[in-house]
């Protein structure tokens, strides 16, 4: 780990701080600290920021009840930026959105990207409104039997694909295992922070196990 006393601030004593959603990765605001705030945000576990507009310290949530608990702060290569990775317990935005990035500016026709978030709610949205022709629909109609039939029925195919030693048709059976195992949590109720927390959860108890057989 390096000294914050290695960090290049500029020429106001700022640093800029670019907030992530520790459970998904989504980038939910970028602020400024300078070595007060940075030393408070370490100090509490809590992100406290420089208000340039109101020329103070601002602790994230102390008046909203939205406050960024921190997991990591790491500074880039020219350690003149950090990347401050929060758990957070509400919206990032003002204006009550999760993240401020909500504008799009551009986007392109040929690259779309991917990510088990936009997955689960392309899922949802079959679901609550759904789509004459959509298999994910579909599976909707027929209900929770038939969805649990599929989960099995994928498992069943992981399994046999994995036994053959046939890593491409395992990639291609654990992603359709993946894809029914999602339509099942949104039937369910279940989100993927849900799963993250449960699976972050595990984590702490395995290291203090661990830790514990060590000692």
């Amino acid at each position: 780990m390096i000294r914050t006393d290695e960090l290049k601030f500029d020429e106001n004593g700022l640093i800029p701080a670019i907030v992530v959603d520790a459970e998904n990765g989504k980038v939910l605001t970028l602020a400024y600290m300078n070595r007060e705030s940075l030393k408070i945000s370490m100090e509490k576990g809590l992100t406290c920021f420089w208000s340039r507009s109101r020329q103070e310290l601002w602790l994230k949530g102390e008046t909203s009840g939205n406050y960024q608990h921190i997991v990591s702060i790491t500074a880039d290569c020219d350690r003149d930026a950090l990347l401050v990775l929060v758990e957070k317990d509400g919206p990032a935005c003002h204006t009550g959105t999760e993240s401020c990035f909500n504008d799009l500016i551009w986007e392109s026709d040929e690259r779309h990207p991917f990510s088990l978030n936009g997955l689960m709610e392309l899922i949802r949205g079959r679901k609550t409104e759904g789509k004459e022709g959509s298999y994910t629909t579909y599976l909707f109609q027929k209900g929770l039997d038939k969805i649990l039939k599929k989960v099995g029925e994928e498992s069943t195919e992981v399994i046999i694909a994995a036994k053959d030693r046939d890593k491409k048709e395992t990639i291609y059976e654990i992603a359709d295992l993946t894809y029914h195992v999602m339509v099942l949590m949104i039937e369910a109720g279940i989100s993927l922070e849900d799963i993250h927390r449960e699976l972050a959860g595990r984590h702490v108890i395995d290291h203090k196990v661990k830790q514990e057989k060590m000692t």
